[in-house]
């Protein structure tokens, strides 16, 4: 829920960086922007506190950045994604398709209509934690279980500033967690269940039919929640 709608304030407008980001933007005026893979160092670092730094730009980075995740095709991405290091996100999830119910049920994955979310943080609601495997943009070709709180409280600001203050449990709930955790210099790989990393290749053919992980936890040796 979003309440109050403060303006992003015109003095904290920064012109380098707002200029660097304009030309970003019209080098690929689709709007479909490079994704930055892991080792590059903007993904290890904890991004700046977005303030009003880009201004008018804003809006437009923000619709690249859909429009990207859309292409990917991805439920997330986060601004060091494509080399901007500030604490934006935007997310959204459709869902899983028909016929796969009982593996959206398992996983709780409901649908996450598309947001915006700026300088979020997470705190976990609970002592429930899920083990499923997850991928990422900035990681290609590899896909790991990851073992993460069921439900968090997000707080963060939405495109104008406004705050917001929400729980989400499930899915939406991981989507949520892998994009701040982007915006603090940390990948999905950090906290993954070492001897469950697969190729995605391997992934589709071994495991991508189970509801959880119960038959790669059993096979490769790694333990899940």
């Amino acid at each position: 829920m979003s309440v109050a709608r403060p303006a992003w304030p015109a003095e904290a407008v920064e012109p380098e960086l707002r200029a660097a980001v304009a030309a970003l933007l019209d080098r690929h005026p689709d709007g479909v922007l490079p994704i930055v893979q892991a080792g590059h160092p903007v993904l290890r670092t904890v991004s700046a506190r977005y303030t009003g730094q880009l201004g008018d730009v804003l809006p437009r980075l923000l619709d690249a950045m859909v429009t990207t995740m859309h292409a990917a095709p991805g439920v997330g991405l986060a601004a060091p994604q494509i080399g901007v290091g500030l604490a934006i996100a935007v997310l959204e999830d459709p869902g899983l398709p028909a016929g796969w119910e009982q593996t959206a049920d398992a996983r709780e994955r409901a649908p996450l209509a598309l947001r915006t979310i700026i300088n979020p943080t997470y705190d976990a609601v609970g002592d429930e934690r899920r083990s499923f495997y997850e991928g990422c943009l900035s990681v290609e070709g590899y896909q790991a279980v990851v073992t993460r709180p069921r439900t968090v409280r997000l707080r963060a600001q939405d495109e104008n500033g406004a705050a917001v203050d929400e729980t989400l449990s499930g899915w939406p709930a991981r989507i949520v967690q892998h994009e701040t955790d982007h915006l603090e210099g940390a990948l999905y790989v950090d906290r993954a269940e070492t001897r469950s990393l697969c190729a995605t290749a391997t992934y589709g053919a071994l495991w991508a039919d189970e509801d959880v992980p119960e038959r790669a936890s059993a096979m490769l040796g790694f333990d899940i929640a």
